[in-house]
């Protein structure tokens, strides 16, 4: 895939402190990028300079094939983490002060928003003060203005935060609407199970520096330990002898449907296994244990420490 983003070797440091050390990335077009890392990581600074906010003190960032540069802020949408409106301004206005920053018309600016106001339930709003609207719902109205100049690159620093489930994944669909539509997004958050639900690709800083990238796929591939669950209806003990040059035994629970974990001996295939016992048992259910994203994370950091 060609990719909207480059960084290349980028390094930032503040008052001695490395912020970034040679961070290089490529987010394919047309994808969810999760950009992940605990915190302090620089998963924030990387991304004030990609929103041109800061800039680093060395390396490079490209933008749909060419060096970043002012112009590119407007095919840009970024809401960070810690949000922020006028709370004295009504929200009608100050939404459409903030699209005309994008470089939309006031009329049209006016026009997508009254259609994003009735998607996403606020459309009473359009005169209140925002000081009046609720948490959830100030987000909205910051989801909305970030999208709404429909720009080639979203970045999203914890979207999901604060928002209660039904909203939570309002916003999911809406960011999969999207990718769909042509949108690239960046994706920072902590929420893993978001990640496996919507990322296409990932990213893993940590210290400063990328120790992790791929598609989740290759990801979770990348980390199996080769483990599997094994149903099955039959006799155990011949399962047991069958298995014992191919697996690792960890757990064996007779019963009416049997159920057996383990994993797999280096030089063995799951095929191979299953061709010995299909002739001898009824097998109900096989499963791959992959990791999920969290368990990922959490291997990756703690290895990267060590």
């Amino acid at each position: 895939m060609t990719p909207i983003l480059e960084t290349n070797n980028v390094c930032k440091q503040y008052d001695g402190h490395t912020a970034l050390d040679s961070v290089s990335l490529k987010v394919p077009q047309g994808t969810v990028f999760g950009l992940l890392g605990p915190n302090g990581a620089g998963k924030t600074t990387l991304i004030r300079i990609i929103n041109q906010i800061t800039a680093p003190d060395s390396g490079s960032v490209l933008f749909d094939g060419h060096a970043i540069g002012p112009d590119d802020i407007y095919q840009i949408g970024y809401m960070p983490e810690e949000r922020g409106l006028y709370k004295k301004m009504k929200v009608g206005e100050q939404a459409v002060y903030l699209a005309q920053l994008k470089g939309l018309s006031k009329a049209d600016a006016t026009q997508r928003l009254k259609v994003w106001f009735d998607k996403f339930e606020i459309g009473n709003w359009w005169n209140r003060k925002v000081e009046e609207l609720s948490k959830g719902m100030q987000q909205k109205v910051q989801f909305i203005t970030t999208v709404l100049h429909e720009p080639k690159l979203l970045i999203f620093d914890e979207p999901f935060s604060g928002f209660d489930p039904i909203n939570a994944n309002l916003l999911k669909e809406e960011i999969l609407n999207l990718k769909d539509k042509g949108a690239t997004v960046i994706f920072s958050t902590h929420n893993m199970a978001s990640v496996e639900e919507i990322c296409d690709h990932i990213a893993l800083i940590n210290k400063s520096r990328k120790i992790l990238d791929g598609s989740v796929n290759d990801v979770r591939q990348q980390f199996k330990l080769n483990l599997f669950e094994l149903s099955y209806i039959g006799d155990s003990e011949k399962v047991l002898t069958l298995c014992a040059p191919m697996v690792d035994l960890k757990e064996n629970e007779p019963g009416a449907i049997s159920h057996l974990s383990g994993g797999l001996k280096p030089g063995f295939t799951y095929n191979q296994l299953l061709a010995a016992l299909l002739p001898e048992v009824q097998i109900t259910q096989f499963n791959e244990l992959i990791p999920n994203m969290n368990d990922i994370f959490i291997k990756a950091v703690n290895q990267n420490a060590n």
